[in-house]
């Protein structure tokens, strides 16, 4: 006997609750739904509810209702075949809906990569048994049995089971570390949290990884984003337990620190332990993980769990956008990381060469000194070192923010557009107004349009107000203002920042592209080693100790800059042969060993 047809559970309507505001509209959705003409009750709405109401199992989509909500908060969407009867969990009726989930497993790192908004953190809440999942049936959720029941025959029943008879404690590293203060009732320095919370013996040695001995005084309230992080990192990996969740671990911290970090998550590894990290840096989440889950789907209207891969095919998957397993394409084009790939071009059109002097700064007890060099048009050069070497200092300087102590008089007087580090948003007003008052003029040109403004995925964004927007949102809008500016030289302070891995790699080409083109020169702060290695056409390495005394040295090529660069990391790097991105090796591995005693860190060649 044939199935019954399914082609009311392909289809997914959402309803933004942001954007949806039936009290000052004239219910087009409504107004224009053929079902709704027909008599049927396919759209509810009234000025006085705060949202309307879309059926799903009435809904035909024809998308009339998208094209006529005059605030774009209807989105209809077909939803691939071979998710029925997958539904894990939704929150409510048109939001967001995620199908299936990630299966952990025992004495390994599982990590998940997918963009933001796809549902990593609702799967994380599920898994460590802070959220119970309702199977698409939030208006009359299941009970346990009835769940166990549905996750029959997987490793997932277990594995709830024994959520349920309270034998796993999970800890979640949550994924803004900025709000740690704020739900800190009273004042502590972090030696005292610490302590507090100690359960094992690894105190020492996770405060070592985590470089906490300069602030173990200090309040936690007085933390910088990369403290905090560390912190929350160390608070994690000091108790005991048998689940441990770590929700973006290297955001704000320096390529040093996320291999300690993930280093010292590792060792919680043992044959009764789970451990789950979500990552956007691939080249961490690649040398932290056993296995990779990727997640798909529609950001804020679904996410798929695909099943456990080994962590090269796992991130080979997520790059190439395609499921071999389940024959599904989940993105129009394959992101690969071929260096200069128009480097005849590149080299032909470098012509203006710019020279600034050997400079000196002291700021309170941290000396910088900076050797002279040079850079041309069409020229990106990334900056690497450890947070606190300097390296926003040089851009200031360059930028005449900051004057030096020595060098002063021979600096170039150039046009800088500087994207800085902490984007803090004051401007009342939405994007539109911000980009149209600041950048009027490259806003309104097709060009820019075309290379900037549409990659960096503007448009959804460019009607909610500025005080609204997520670090992501802010993080693109200030990239491009940055790059909006006419200037000679722009200066891009860490803009991986606050992005998931897909808009890092879009975020990448956008100002290689836009570098090429507009033949001007770029240099970047950068600590996501796969974005660094991508952009560079020339480095500028940072030594000495952060915070006291540092060094640049003079811009040089990326081979021996990266190469030099990651001996004083003592970590070795190959190149992925299908996508060409660099891959960290694992520590004491056969090829670490091998590159190391040859001197070859880094490798270029395909």
């Amino acid at each position: 006997m044939a199935p019954p047809p399914t082609q009311r559970e392909e289809r997914i309507a959402i309803v933004n609750s942001d954007k949806c505001k039936p009290s000052k509209c004239r219910q087009e959705c409504k107004r224009s739904c053929p079902v709704v003409r027909m008599g049927r009750l396919c759209i509810e709405v009234a000025p006085s509810s705060k949202i309307a109401f879309i059926s799903e199992t009435l809904c035909i989509g024809c998308g009339i209702c998208v094209k006529k909500c005059p605030f774009e908060a209807i989105n209809i969407i077909k939803l691939p075949t071979n998710l029925d009867n997958e539904t894990t969990h939704r929150y409510s009726a048109n939001s967001f809906k995620l199908h299936r989930l990630p299966v952990p497993r025992v004495g390994q790192v599982l990590g998940l990569v997918g963009t933001n908004g796809i549902g990593k953190s609702t799967a994380l809440k599920i898994l460590a048994g802070k959220q119970k999942p309702n199977l698409g049936r939030y208006d009359d959720p299941p009970d346990w049995a009835e769940i166990l029941k549905y996750f029959r025959g997987s490793e997932l029943q277990n594995f709830f089971t024994k959520v349920l008879e309270d034998n796993i404690k999970a800890l979640i590293k949550p994924q803004y570390v900025d709000n740690i203060p704020r739900a800190l009732k009273t004042k502590a320095t972090v030696r005292q949290l610490l302590d507090s919370k100690c359960e094992r013996e690894n105190k020492q040695e996770v405060i070592d990884a985590c470089d906490l001995t300069p602030i173990l005084d200090r309040d936690v309230h007085n933390l910088s984003g990369g403290e905090l992080q560390r912190f929350a990192i160390a608070m994690t990996c000091v108790q005991n337990a048998n689940m441990y969740m770590f929700d973006e671990p290297s955001s704000y911290l320096d390529v040093k620190q996320r291999l300690n970090v993930a280093r010292s998550i590792r060792t919680l590894l043992d044959p009764s332990t789970y451990v789950i990290t979500v990552e956007h840096d691939l080249s961490v989440l690649d040398y932290l993980s056993d296995f990779i889950c990727c997640l798909y789907g529609v950001p804020s209207v679904y996410g798929v769990v695909t099943v456990p891969s080994p962590v090269r095919d796992g991130i080979n998957i997520f790059l190439d956008g395609y499921i071999p397993a389940e024959n599904m394409r989940f993105r129009e084009e394959s992101l690969t990381f071929k260096i200069a790939e128009t480097a005849d071009d590149k080299e032909a059109e470098r012509t203006a060469l710019y020279e600034y002097p050997k400079m000196t700064k002291k700021l309170g007890n941290f000396e910088l000194s900076i050797d002279p060099g040079n850079f041309s048009n069409s020229e990106i050069i990334v900056f690497l070192g450890e947070n606190g070497t300097g390296k926003t200092t040089f851009v200031k300087m360059l930028a005449g923010k900051l004057t030096p102590d020595t060098g002063a008089e021979d600096l170039p007087q150039l046009n800088v557009s500087l994207k800085p580090q902490t984007i803090t948003p004051k401007f009342q007003g939405t994007v539109r107004m911000l980009l149209l008052k600041q950048i009027k003029a490259a806003f309104m040109h097709p060009q820019f349009q075309t290379d900037v403004v549409k990659p960096m995925s503007i448009e959804p964004i460019i009607d909610n107000d500025v005080q609204t927007l997520s670090g992501g949102e802010l993080q693109r809008v200030a990239l491009v203002l940055a790059l909006g500016k006419p200037a000679d030289i722009y200066l891009i302070d860490e803009p991986s920042a606050y992005l998931d891995s897909e808009q890092r790699i879009q975020a990448s080409k956008v100002i290689k592209r836009f570098i090429l083109h507009a033949k001007k020169t770029a240099m970047i702060i950068e600590h996501d080693i796969i974005m660094a290695t991508y952009l560079a056409d020339r480095v500028i390495v940072y030594e000495g100790q952060p915070s006291v005394k540092a060094h640049a040295r003079s811009p040089e090529s990326l081979l021996t800059g990266m190469n030099s660069f990651l001996e004083t990391l003592d970590v070795s790097m190959r190149r992925d042969p299908t996508n060409m991105r660099p891959r960290i090796n694992k520590h004491n591995s056969v090829k670490d060993k091998e590159q190391k005693s040859s001197g070859q860190y880094f490798f270029l060649e395909d």
